[in-house]
């Protein structure tokens, strides 16, 4: 489900202006003065770890962003499934998936890695991320704000049976409560990945075009603000 052109994500350069057209200011840059120093980088995402649960049919959800001393050992197991590694393509040892986790984490902020538990139970790997700051914003008319998703459920017990449409329903409802910047939720299964795609549309996401990636063909899916109480 994800892009694989991880490393590119970490070093788009933005139009001139783009950031603040966007309210933020650009890395290395103090927004009240104009003066470049060293500052923090915002939190781009608006604490993802601190949105808190969501009720689903399935039982309470939440966002918990990883560690990667504590969490590596499961991802990288779920990493090892075939079905996933079809579409992740990071089969191997834990050095493999360790390093697709440091690229997300070098990103300024721009996309949080984060284990889906469900009732107390790590259950699922998710990338929340900024998609008008990732290289997909080429691919298509990106808004500022825009909120990407990756999932991948890491047990073969919790696919085939609908969960997977309803936490990424909660998880969409999640960013549109706690982004208010956010207009749009959005996500880019491979087209082969029929099962996703069907996800995605039974989660609420509508297919708004079909759009070539580096690694694949992807359906652009979109959730929006204006129509989640719609669909």
């Amino acid at each position: 489900m994800p892009s694989t052109d991880t490393e590119e994500t970490l070093e788009l350069r933005l139009p001139a202006g783009f950031l603040a057209s966007s309210g933020e200011a650009e890395p290395g840059t103090v927004a009240a003065t104009g003066r470049r120093g060293p500052v923090v980088p915002a939190d781009l995402l608006d604490d993802i770890g601190g949105w808190g649960p969501a009720a689903t049919p399935a039982g309470d959800f939440r966002l918990r962003p990883v560690r990667i001393e504590r969490d590596l050992p499961r991802i990288a197991r779920w990493m090892n499934d075939p079905m996933v590694a079809t579409f992740w393509d990071l089969a191997g040892p834990e050095a493999v998936t360790a390093a697709h986790l440091r690229r997300q984490f070098a990103g300024a902020g721009r996309s949080v890695p984060c284990l889906g538990v469900l009732e107390g139970t790590p259950m699922s790997y998710w990338e929340i991320y900024r998609a008008d700051l990732d290289p997909l914003a080429r691919s298509y008319p990106a808004r500022p704000h825009d909120t990407g998703v990756h999932l991948l459920l890491g047990s073969v017990a919790d696919r085939g049976r609908g969960l997977g449409a309803v936490l990424l329903r909660a998880v969409a409802d999640l960013v549109l409560d706690r982004r208010p910047a956010c207009a749009r939720v959005v996500a880019e299964p491979d087209l082969r990945n029929t099962p996703s795609v069907a996800a995605f549309l039974t989660a609420g996401f509508r297919f708004s075009a079909e759009i070539g990636l580096p690694a694949k063909r992807a359906a652009l899916m979109i959730r929006d603000r204006a129509r989640r109480d719609l669909l």
